[in-house]
């Protein structure tokens, strides 16, 4: 109710929408255009290492989601997750640099509820090459996240 009030966005976490128990508001069918869709956040697991640690029920459902199988290589899944934000209503989407890297989780930023070790995560020079910030380009602008530029003539 506070955020619905405010007018300031609500937050959705990608990785928060698989829970074979129940259907989740995190979904991103369930988006309202007034929040910010991540991925995942700094508390989070790297979206990489994200289905290693789901629960093999949770990760079916991911699975059936996604069109996947269990097959699918980690590197696609992580990519199909950056997709299911980008692709969603949300006007803001974040996505961490550790998730377009595909990096394990030795590159999370913080365990919460731990001593050390936490917010020591840096990023070397030159790892966003050019084929990387293509493919990053291109999947803004499929789903209409590159200002001034139309969707529709990667879509076609």
């Amino acid at each position: 109710k506070l955020v619905k009030d405010s007018g300031f966005p609500g937050m959705k976490v990608v990785q928060f929408a698989f829970d074979s128990r129940e259907d989740s508001d995190y979904l991103p069918y369930h988006y309202d255009r007034n929040s910010v869709v991540y991925t995942g956040t700094h508390d989070n697991a790297t979206t990489y290492s994200f289905f290693d640690e789901l629960k093999k029920e949770d990760k079916d459902v991911a699975l059936r989601y996604m069109n996947r199988s269990r097959f699918t290589s980690k590197k696609k899944l992580t990519w199909d997750l950056i997709a299911l934000a980008m692709g969603s209503v949300s006007d803001l989407c974040i996505i961490p640099a550790q998730d377009y890297l595909c990096l394990p989780n030795s590159a999370r930023i913080n365990t919460p509820s731990t001593l050390g070790g936490n917010w020591k995560w840096r990023m070397a020079g030159g790892v966003f090459d050019d084929k990387l910030c293509e493919k990053i380009r291109k999947m803004t602008k499929l789903y209409g996240r590159l200002k001034g530029q139309s969707a529709s003539a990667d879509i076609h």
